[in-house]
């Protein structure tokens, strides 16, 4: 409670600054006779071009998909119409590749600070053990933990290991951080193909085939897609399902779609784990993961994004929990823009179109929050002046205004479309209203995440997990993997 009553003084400190400062100097101008309209144009500009990037990915992984299979059978009349007219406008979709060579040896890292996770790493581990399909070279499965306590669950694990072989335990000593237990892992590593998971991701089965099948095409990290698992718990866990679903299933394909380059999440991502050994993980991130991305992409090598390896994860299920963890992670875009912005721009390994594309992942995205925000005092000065909002004859604040909100209704359309996980109609329906709120909310977060960012805060909020349902632990292991090619596709 205390460290939430300092940032509540932060963010009302901040938006003192941000919204109540500017509103009695737009509020001054308007008293003085000085018309504010070009100001208010050029922040639409701002919402207009967001809106415009927030379409085009929209469309474009509505359309694209890197592993759907394309030259199915019409499966009714309408596809059969619709099919055609797609190819003549070259939006088919890419060819599902099948894999040449066998499947190579495979491992795991599963990280965990087990304090804050110790109720739900056995189900994980078990989930692991007792779906993943094992390559015929063999899997691993590497648990890199640390805890500033011994602990019961401990023995527990230990128990576990003697029973499944593939399990290595591997506590380090000394770490205060993620980054810190992953470097630990890659030091005992031995598959071709490394997945890292965080405590409470659970993979699909064939998530190592589905990645294999771009690892031999000269691609060198896959990024899967992250889902939900338990949406149901409240209005929170459900708009952060509906979220996560746009930013998995349309933003980052789209990235991939349109870039030939994308986004290593943290988590449900598959290395070569030659390239993970020589990239490794900078413990002094906030977000060591986007600082992986940026290096991974600035060394030359290729990442993809494939939305049909999938994983479940779980989601804050609390205000609090919430509100740090998406501070955290706007933080840790904070760092990463100011350190990489101009390698990006000075790199040989990037062609034009992916500098453009990361400079409005970085910097553009770094300011929208800040900007975003001017729309506010404007509005409010507006009606401190009138007494009241009169209505706008500029067509062209209403033309952004309508593209600014259709965009989130259409990528929330897009979405639903698109989903993995079929979900009530009334899920997308509510994140649809509440997304300008949902919107606004992350903004204030971000600024309060950059006045800590200039001071020097990088303190590290670990989120809380939920307790998950346990099962005995069981000796039964799943088969070895099929032959190359003999599993079915799936999106």
């Amino acid at each position: 409670m205390k460290k939430w009553s300092v940032d509540l003084h932060k963010l009302i400190y901040t938006h003192v600054l941000m919204i109540g400062i500017p509103t009695l100097f737009y509020l001054c101008l308007r008293i003085g006779g000085l018309p504010l309209v070009n100001i208010h144009m050029a922040i639409a500009t701002f919402f207009l071009f967001s809106s415009l990037m927030i379409l085009l990915e929209a469309s474009t992984s509505l359309f694209r998909r890197f592993a759907v299979q394309t030259d199915k059978p019409a499966s009714d009349r309408w596809d059969a119409l619709v099919r055609p007219i797609k190819t003549a406008f070259g939006i088919r979709g890419s060819q599902r590749p099948t894999p040449t060579t066998p499947l190579p040896r495979c491992s795991i890292i599963v990280v965990a600070y087990l304090p804050n996770e110790q109720d739900i790493i056995l189900e994980t581990l078990r989930q692991i053990l007792s779906t993943v399909y094992r390559p015929a070279a063999g899997l691993e499965i590497i648990l890199a933990y640390n805890t500033p306590t011994d602990l019961t669950i401990e023995d527990d694990l230990s128990v576990f290991a003697q029973v499944h072989t593939e399990l290595r335990l591997l506590r380090v000593d000394g770490s205060n951080s993620k980054a810190e237990n992953l470097n630990a892992a890659l030091k005992i590593v031995t598959g071709e193909v490394t997945c890292i998971l965080d405590a409470d991701h659970h993979p699909s089965p064939d998530c190592f085939l589905r990645a294999w099948r771009w690892l031999e095409r000269d691609y060198d990290v896959v990024q899967g897609r992250n889902i939900i698992r338990n949406h149901g718990h409240n209005l929170l866990t459900q708009n952060i399902a509906v979220e996560f679903e746009s930013l998995y299933g349309v933003s980052h394909p789209a990235k991939s779609f349109l870039t030939d380059s994308t986004i290593f999440g943290g988590s449900n991502g598959y290395w070569r784990t030659s390239v993970l050994k020589r990239i490794r993980f900078n413990p002094t991130m906030m977000t060591e993961d986007i600082d992986a991305t940026l290096r991974t992409l600035l060394n030359g090598y290729r990442i993809l994004h494939d939305r049909s390896i999938i994983a479940t994860e779980l989601a804050p299920i609390d205000f609090n929990s919430f509100w740090f963890q998406r501070k955290r992670w706007a933080q840790g875009w904070l760092e990463v823009s100011f350190k990489y912005q101009r390698r990006v721009w000075k790199s040989k390994h990037l062609n034009l179109k992916q500098k453009f594309y990361w400079t409005y992942l970085l910097y553009y995205c770094v300011v929208y929050s800040l900007l975003a925000l001017q729309i506010l005092p404007l509005i409010l000065s507006l009606f401190l002046f009138h007494g009241y909002l009169p209505p706008s004859d500029n067509a062209y604040l209403w033309f952004c205004t309508m593209i600014t909100f259709f965009s989130g209704i259409y990528q929330t359309v897009v979405t639903m479309r698109v989903s993995y996980i079929r979900y009530p109609i009334y899920y997308f329906a509510q994140h649809a209203v509440l997304i300008f709120l949902y919107t606004t909310l992350k903004n204030m977060i971000s600024v309060v995440g950059l006045y800590d960012h200039l001071h020097g805060h990088s303190h590290w909020v670990v989120t809380p997990r939920g307790k998950q349902p346990t099962r005995s632990v069981s000796a039964e292991v799943p088969p070895v993997l099929a032959p190359v090619g003999g599993m079915g596709s799936r999106e």
